[in-house]
């Protein structure tokens, strides 16, 4: 291992060619400048430098020492200029993984967007409805959504998302509005991979088991059977609010609707947020707390 000690000093030295100049300039006493290089010429076991009482100057040996040791300390401030930069800067690789649809809906553009911003990032997104394991795939951070299961993975909330129970006015006048949890097993419900619906009762969670004769793991889907008035479904927010919005869908049992719940990013407990990491997950929350008030 290569002992330091003294380098700093000696370039001090050498290029201030004073001992007094070169403490000034490290802050430190003349006497500790000159017995650290004192030191490093006794374990280099060569004299660097020619000691008068009117200057100090390298010796030949001093001389090519200096070169080396130069090109050293300014190779070690470019590495700390390039550690400073890609704090200010971000760059370099960046991988993360979002469910499909709100990954396309709000998401993706927001990655897009940061890559507009900072072009020297390298990113790679992986848009799944698949829980991956980010710390043996190798991901820096996730996108998930709703109640998160218990793990090892730190947990930053994004946003909030609202469920809607919502059906089609077609739908409606044909089949009546149900104004009850209990009314609800005798409509045709649309079903995602859950059996169950999820509301409040009485200020407590209650879930709700649904049946109905479209089954699909896809939102879209569900949103198009409901639109085409062939059953009544529960879906989240940025599926359905330009239909609310449109009247295309109308809101159900929203005196029951379940208190909103997270837009999540999580990341591995063990590995350091990185400043890219953590300025991209600051420019999702900041866009997505403003969309949301839109």
């Amino acid at each position: 291992m290569y002992h330091w000690e003294g380098v700093n000093e000696f370039v001090a030295v050498a290029e201030t060619e004073n001992f007094t100049r070169a403490a000034k300039r490290l802050g430190i006493s003349t006497a500790q400048v000159s017995r650290q290089v004192s030191a490093l010429e006794a374990r280099l076991s060569t004299r660097l430098f020619y000691r008068t009482t009117r200057r100090v100057s390298a010796t030949e040996a001093g001389e090519i020492y200096y070169q080396h040791c130069r090109q050293v300390l300014d190779a070690l401030e470019q590495a700390e200029r390039s550690i400073t930069n890609m704090q200010l800067v971000p760059r370099g690789r960046l991988r993360l993984t979002a469910p499909v649809t709100y990954g396309e809906k709000s998401i993706a553009p927001l990655v897009n967007d940061f890559v507009l911003r900072y072009p020297e990032l390298d990113v790679e997104m992986n848009l799944t409805n698949q829980t991956l394991d980010l710390v043996a795939e190798g991901y820096d951070l996730a996108v998930r959504l709703g109640k998160l299961e218990d793990s090892s993975l730190m947990a930053r909330r994004l946003a909030s998302r609202t469920l809607y129970v919502c059906a089609s006015p077609a739908y409606l006048s044909i089949h009546g509005t149900p104004h009850s949890l209990s009314e609800l097993e005798h409509h045709n419900c649309l079903q995602g991979n859950l059996d169950y619906w999820r509301f409040q009762d009485a200020g407590k969670p209650r879930n709700i088991r649904v049946s109905g004769n479209v089954r699909c793991d896809s939102g879209r889907a569900l949103l198009d059977a409901a639109l085409k008035g062939i059953g009544i479904v529960q879906l989240p927010d940025y599926y359905v609010q330009p239909a609310l919005e449109s009247g295309a869908l109308l809101p159900l049992l929203t005196h029951h609707q379940e208190d909103d719940d997270g837009i999540w990013a999580v990341y591995p407990h063990n590995r350091h947020l990185s400043p890219k990491v953590r300025m991209l997950l600051d420019y999702f929350s900041e866009s997505l707390v403003t969309a949301s008030r839109k």
